[in-house]
């Protein structure tokens, strides 16, 4: 049982490595170390499908009429996790990007759950500290394939709900299958970077991916 746990610990650690790599291999990561990194599908003028291998993220909860408010609340909770509040008091770098999960039945003036979530370096991705705050905790994002369109400026309420609709509808022009429960909404850089920003919108592909344009003949 041992040695099966070894081997298991050692293909999570070798997978981490693979995606979980240095940012110069990235264009978006710009302020971090290391990034998320992937493999690219197929690409149409609308969207990307990506593959993703399985990574190791921590994970936090905030409930609110607004994003911006949730995420806030959210990404200090996360902040303290990385500067210090786990059980070895280690500080842990930041990377790229952070997700912020949504569901998609939110509406107007009504309260919602977002979840935002760090990705873990590599040297963490298999022993990770224990948050010491109960509302932190770890996830696994499994080997997945998501539909991405990327857009610039910053990523608030109106620009998610603007490009995840229109992303939307290009998947449903093409008839393509995907996750509807909920998308993730995802940035890359910090709120000093001004200029260059970078973000996506991430829905996941459910069957074989679509790559063909809408507007294809």
């Amino acid at each position: 049982m041992a040695c099966v746990s070894g081997i298991l610990l050692l293909v999570l650690m070798v997978t981490a490595e693979a995606y979980v790599g240095n940012s110069s291999e990235s264009s978006f990561c710009t302020e971090t170390k290391e990034c998320l990194l992937f493999d690219l599908v197929c690409k149409t003028p609308e969207y990307e499908v990506r593959h993703y291998s399985l990574t190791r993220w921590v994970s936090t909860e905030a409930e609110s009429y607004f994003m911006e408010i949730a995420v806030t609340t959210a990404f200090r909770r996360l902040f303290k996790y990385i500067t210090g509040a786990n059980e070895n008091g280690q500080k842990i770098d930041m990377t790229a990007p952070v997700l912020v999960k949504m569901q998609e039945d939110r509406k107007l003036l009504q309260s919602s759950v977002y979840t935002l979530s760090f990705l873990l370096p590599s040297a963490y991705q298999a022993n990770a500290p224990k948050p010491t705050d109960e509302k932190v905790y770890f996830t696994d994002m499994a080997d997945t394939m998501v539909y991405v369109r990327s857009y610039g400026g910053w990523m608030v309420s109106m620009t998610d709900r603007i490009h995840s609709s229109q992303l939307k509808k290009d998947l449903d022009r093409v008839q393509a299958a995907y996750g509807k429960d909920f998308h993730y909404a995802v940035g890359y850089d910090s709120p000093m970077k001004l200029l260059n920003r970078h973000n996506e919108v991430w829905y996941s592909v459910e069957g074989e991916p679509v790559c063909t344009s809408p507007d294809t003949p």
